[in-house]
């Protein structure tokens, strides 16, 4: 299989909302059995957040997977219907990020690339393209991906079904000619394109991979698998170790006061200025605010926090002013904006923690002269 990435411009941050979280088998519900499932989910999240399999074998790990209760935000056991018992639970980032940190591990934020997968498979003489609704065997690819991404909080987008039978696209993706590609994904989110051919050989699936690009080298990669779920965990694996080598920070920067990005939209004035970034400082967990940038209505807040970052929005959600807002999808840009938004982008993805979206509405004036 040969990938070809290719960064274009701008790039925007996705945020994984679900960085933190995992779910694990477990023996059952006693004490013990809890303790190893908290051991082998952080293990798994600590993977997620440094972007390396290699940080489990960084000294004091091993310690910090034997407390891991003491970075558990909240758990579930979930009984299948084999009787099978699962544990659902969810970390501090917080917590999680200065652990990485304490033992010299780079931590990779929430604010992560999106790469949009274009994947043709040959198979028993067949090739294949692998779309978003696969059917029949492409659809155990895009399955296998899928769960590898997931795994590694990796966003990977894949094609709509409406290109599956289109013959001359998929001779393009396997021929790498990438010019074809990038105009068919025109009007498709994504920070980065990849054009992948999947083949089999002597039994095992050959994985190859050329990234080009500002942000890549031309060098090319391989790897080989005996299944389809073991050559996907490969490919993500290295994209995932690839992205994280760009853009993960460095223990010694990490810091022990978190910090946040809030955008606030719907500030007009001066005065909402104001009373949004007074509200704000009267938060217990909030330590400073102070605006970032101002654009139009829409303010962009740096906020240094105590604590975990659930128990800020907590206190979001109990002032009426603060409403949650979506984050914005990614909007074309002209040929002058490209510098800044590489600049903007590059920005996101090193923050550690997903950027929060508020609406600000501001109290009514009430007229006390009114009526009368």
């Amino acid at each position: 299989m040969l990938v070809l990435a290719v960064l274009p411009a701008p790039a925007t941050a996705v945020t994984v909302s679900d960085l933190y979280s995992v779910e694990v088998p477990v023996s059952g519900t006693n004490s013990s059995a809890l303790a190893q499932g908290y051991s082998k989910g952080l293990a798994r999240v600590f993977v997620r957040v440094s972007g390396t399999r290699d940080v489990l074998d960084l000294d004091g790990v091993q310690a910090l997977l034997a407390d891991a209760e003491s970075l558990l935000l909240s758990y579930q056991v979930l009984r299948g219907s084999n009787g099978d018992n699962r544990m659902s639970m969810t970390f501090g980032a917080v917590g999680v990020n200065q652990a990485l940190a304490s033992v010299d591990a780079p931590v990779w934020g929430a604010n992560r690339p999106l790469t949009l997968a274009w994947v043709a498979v040959a198979e028993n003489g067949v090739r294949r393209l692998v779309t978003e609704d696969s059917q029949g065997q492409a659809a155990a690819w895009s399955d296998a991906f899928s769960r590898a991404a997931r795994e590694r909080g990796l966003p990977v987008a894949l094609p709509p079904s409406d290109v599956a039978g289109n013959r001359e696209l998929l001779s393009d993706i396997w021929g790498q000619f990438a010019g074809s590609v990038r105009k068919a994904s025109e009007g498709m989110e994504r920070d980065a394109l990849a054009l992948v051919r999947i083949s089999r050989s002597g039994g095992q699936w050959r994985a190859g991979w050329i990234f080009e690009g500002d942000a890549f080298s031309g060098s090319e990669s391989s790897v080989s698998a005996g299944s389809r779920e073991e050559v996907a965990n490969a490919v993500i694996n290295r994209w995932a170790e690839m992205y994280a080598d760009r853009y993960a920070v460095a223990a010694g920067d990490v810091g022990e006061l978190p910090q946040v990005e809030i955008v606030l939209r719907g500030v007009g004035s001066v005065a909402d200025y104001g009373n949004a970034t007074e509200a704000l400082e009267e938060f217990t967990p909030v330590v400073t605010a102070g605006a970032s940038s101002v654009t139009g209505d829409q303010l962009t807040l740096r906020v240094a926090f105590s604590g975990e970052l659930d128990q800020l929005k907590e206190y979001m959600a109990l002032d009426a002013r603060f409403v949650p807002a979506e984050e914005p999808g990614q909007k074309p840009s002209t040929t002058g904006e490209t510098e800044d938004a590489a600049g903007s982008s590059e920005q996101a993805f090193e923050s550690l923690y997903q950027v929060l979206y508020y609406r600000w509405r501001p109290e009514p004036v009430i007229d006390n002269n009114a009526g009368g």
